[in-house]
């Protein structure tokens, strides 16, 4: 394809991480480089607000006297969720259609879509629509989630943010179950893929630190098998701290969270709702009760909280964010490719480095990575150092935490 002349716009969608607005400033900056982008438009909740057509001008918002606005963009990008607002719209033919008829309208030539699996696969369609009817439009998906799942990449941008959270809120919860030593239940997220409740394991630094236990969807436990593990987990530390995913199944592949309720919640997509309630916490500390009577147990769910937390955010997550947003714009607009989605593969953890790529879209859209089998333990109820080795460059320095032995 040759060289288009015309407008270009962004949009955000999925759940919010710390490092989505990085994106987005890259995608800015960048703009700026090339003259084929006339305005570059922002989309007020992804593709819901392509559909409303509700746009800001970016071009212009991030001008200050005649000059690019670094100050705004740099705070812009070091801001926690979607700047622009996101969407859980899951689009079919039918919605994608309307959204290429809004493209027409406005002379949209460029679309940049930050996102996970359900975003790439809208990138994809539209990308095919363009195709299809001759319309010359480029068609850029750029990553994001915390839950690590997208498919052909190494790691997510927003899952080293998440997982500097996840460590952090770990280690501060594993310095109080010491001073009030107890059984104690902390649920992360993660539907299906472990990579986010995995990432508890990095809490870990001095002699008998949690959590004690890990489990992830990957891996199906029966009550029977969880009981068991705390058990004996409370005998050898004198407490017992414990990582769930909000996703984890039993013995049969069910979901705890399906089991528990009669009358469960479906979010937008037709998903048990898992993130927005402590239900699964109270449900596994009801059944530690029965076995374990008069043990101190409790439970927290954290929710929302690891994916927007303003303050703990992975310098290396925000680098690698914003030049995924540099590059889908570089990319588009030398003509290099048409379409595709910014990945990068690992070339080493020590040192850390890393190589960007264009990946094909049909590889991302609407597929899901799982955490290996090498960074879960033989009893799938624990992470191995394999894990440590791959997360700890993602997440960046941790708090040194003291401790004193007897």
């Amino acid at each position: 394809m040759s060289k288009l002349i015309g407008n270009a716009i962004v949009g955000q969608s999925g759940g919010p991480t710390c490092v989505i607005n990085q994106s987005l400033v890259g995608v800015i900056e960048e703009h700026f480089n090339h003259g084929c982008i006339e305005t570059l438009y922002g989309a007020r909740h992804g593709s819901a607000g392509i559909l409303k057509e509700d746009f800001v001008d970016l071009s212009a918002l991030a001008v200050k006297n005649g000059n690019v606005d670094m100050e705004y963009l740099n705070k812009l990008a070091y801001t926690p969720s979607a700047a622009l607002g996101s969407t859980r719209d899951k689009p079919d033919e039918e919605y994608c259609k309307k959204v290429f008829e809004v493209f027409q309208k406005h002379n949209i030539r460029y679309f940049f879509y930050a996102g996970g699996n359900d975003s790439s696969d809208t990138a994809r369609i539209i990308r095919d629509m363009g195709v299809k009817s001759g319309y010359d439009l480029k068609v850029f998906h750029i990553p994001k989630t915390v839950d690590n799942d997208l498919c052909g990449i190494d790691h997510c941008p927003g899952f080293g943010s998440a997982a500097k959270f996840v460590a952090q809120a770990i280690m501060g919860d594993n310095q109080d179950s010491r001073s009030l030593p107890g059984i104690k239940i902390d649920v992360i997220m993660g539907r299906h893929a472990g990579f986010l409740t995995a990432a508890a394991a990095l809490a870990r630094q001095n002699p008998g630190d949690g959590p004690h236990l890990v489990y992830v969807p990957e891996r199906n436990v029966s009550m029977e098998q969880f009981i068991s593990d705390v058990k004996a987990a409370k005998a050898k530390y004198g407490r017992c701290l414990v990582a769930v995913s909000e996703g984890i199944h039993d013995e049969n592949g069910t979901p705890w969270a399906q089991r528990m309720a009669e009358n469960v919640e479906k979010d937008a997509h037709g998903n048990i709702q898992l993130s927005g309630s402590g239900a699964l916490g109270d449900f596994l500390i009801g059944q530690l009760k029965k076995a374990m009577p008069g043990e101190r147990m409790r439970a927290d769910t954290f929710g929302y909280l690891q994916r927007s937390f303003a303050g703990i955010v992975s310098e290396v997550d925000a680098t690698e964010a914003r030049e995924c947003g540099r590059l889908a714009v570089k990319w588009a607009c030398t003509g290099e490719r048409a379409s595709g989605s910014v990945s990068f593969k690992r070339i080493s953890s020590a040192p850390y480095r890393i190589e960007y790529y264009c990946n094909d879209l049909e590889n991302v859209a609407a597929k899901t990575k799982y955490l290996p089998d090498e960074f879960i333990n033989e009893a799938g109820n624990n992470i191995t150092d394999a894990f440590i080795e791959y997360a700890l460059p993602l997440v960046g320095e941790l708090p040194q935490m003291g401790f004193i032995a007897g």
